[in-house]
């Protein structure tokens, strides 16, 4: 065969392929494009929050020390039962101890000077009464210089009375201030609970906070009847948060467990405020909002990570369709945006910036209609229909590619294959 007949039969079979191929093109696009459906119906719907923190108790003190010094003895350990007023550990009151009886040597002392002073004021005073009786028998028998002497002596001397009894007061007032210092010392639970953190052993120095300073922490006590989950909630989803919503919380310490509790405290201020945010940065604002649990069981102990589920609503049958099949037909463009059904709160977040229609794509007679939807609620799976779309209504569910590149009158054909939305 001359190399000319090759060239031939080789131009001719790719004519026939390239032909086969482009009807196959062809006839795909008149059978339409494969697409997950599913009827809107009515369904019960829960709307939650979801967020991660911790665990803490709702009543814990933190125990420092008033006074410098040495832990001599330690009564307790982490984990113990304690109730208010036992004695937590003792301090070296060597020191406080010779304090306070300097002091009451002090007092002593200022007592014997009181008491001086109030003999020469017993003395200047019968001295005054002679000079007054004199002179008013006859002035004659003493002069007035005299007089004005004996007067004067009376009144100096009750000045120093007068001073003495203060001197008593203060030397009295710093007793009590030593024997308050030697009484810190002694450190007492104040409050019944459990001993939470430890961090002093016997033998260590405990230090006392300053104004720049803070001082040594020596123990926590907590009382675990009342038991809180404080999660942190994002901007955007807080409004949607009330008080007393209820919320389950699972904690990464008990896998196989649920606990039930209710909102108490919604952060009125951000944790960090974006003040404290780097320039240029675009900075996630969360606020804390306080879950106490229902009946707390013993084992749990503050700082236990946790995740929150908060139900801020629910619906019963109500007209829903697939996260998935609701998508944003942008204002002026023939290019539709779908959000991903994946994650719902990405899907609300991307859904309230958008300024395009939002809508789904309606099953009619083998095609795909765009139909405005307004939507409530939002489930795990599924959003609420408030208008748009009728009981019965097949709506476009899938796959996410597909409802992107959609548009109206667009020939739809369903995927027999079961399977989960994308």
């Amino acid at each position: 065969m001359t190399r000319r007949g090759k060239v031939l039969i080789g131009v001719g079979v790719v004519l026939v392929f390239g032909t086969a191929a482009a009807l196959t093109i062809v006839k795909r696009r008149d059978r339409g494009v494969e697409v997950r459906t599913e009827e809107a119906r009515p369904r019960d719907l829960v709307a939650t929050v979801t967020a991660s923190g911790r665990i803490r108790a709702r009543r814990a003190v933190e125990i420092s020390s008033d006074v410098m010094g040495r832990v001599t003895e330690l009564y307790v350990q982490e984990g113990d039962r304690v109730k208010v007023g036992q004695v937590l550990l003792k301090i070296d009151p060597t020191q406080f101890i010779a304090e306070v009886e300097r002091w009451r040597a002090a007092v002593s002392q200022a007592k014997a000077q009181e008491a001086q002073q109030r003999a020469n004021l017993l003395q200047a005073e019968r001295a005054s009464e002679r000079a007054s009786e004199l002179r008013a028998t006859d002035s004659t028998l003493i002069s007035a210089q005299q007089f004005e002497d004996a007067e004067t002596a009376y009144e100096v001397a009750r000045a120093l009375w007068e001073a003495a009894k203060q001197g008593v007061a203060q030397a009295e007032a710093a007793l009590r201030e030593a024997e308050t210092r030697l009484a810190k010392t002694t450190i007492r639970a104040p409050i019944s609970g459990t001993v939470t953190r430890l961090n002093v052993e016997e033998g260590e120095t405990a230090i006392v906070g300053t104004m720049n300073n803070p001082g040594s922490l020596l123990l926590t006590v907590s009382d675990l009847s009342v038991v809180e989950a404080v999660v942190e909630v994002d901007e955007t989803d807080v409004p949607e948060i009330s008080l007393g919503d209820s919320a389950s919380v699972e904690l990464d310490a008990f896998p196989n467990r649920v606990f039930t509790g209710r909102v108490t405290e919604i952060g009125n201020s951000a944790i960090r405020p974006r003040e404290t945010f780097t320039p240029g940065q675009t900075p996630s604002v969360d606020f804390e909002v306080v879950i106490t649990l229902d009946n707390p069981p013993e084992q749990l102990r503050p700082d236990l990570s946790c995740t929150a589920d908060i139900v801020t609503d629910t619906r019963e049958n109500a007209l829903s369709i697939p996260i998935i099949a609701l998508t944003v037909k942008e204002s002026g463009s023939e290019q539709d945006t779908a959000a991903d059904g994946s994650i719902a709160r990405d899907t609300l977040r991307a859904r309230r910036r958008s300024r395009g229609a939002e809508g789904a794509y309606v099953v009619r007679a083998g095609k795909a209609y765009f139909t405005p939807v307004t939507v409530g609620i939002t489930g795990e799976e599924y959003f609420e229909v408030l208008s748009g779309l009728t009981q019965g209504d097949t709506v476009v569910s899938g796959p996410y590619q597909a409802i992107r590149e959609l548009k109206d009158s667009t020939a739809i054909r369903p995927i027999r294959e079961s399977g989960k939305n994308e």
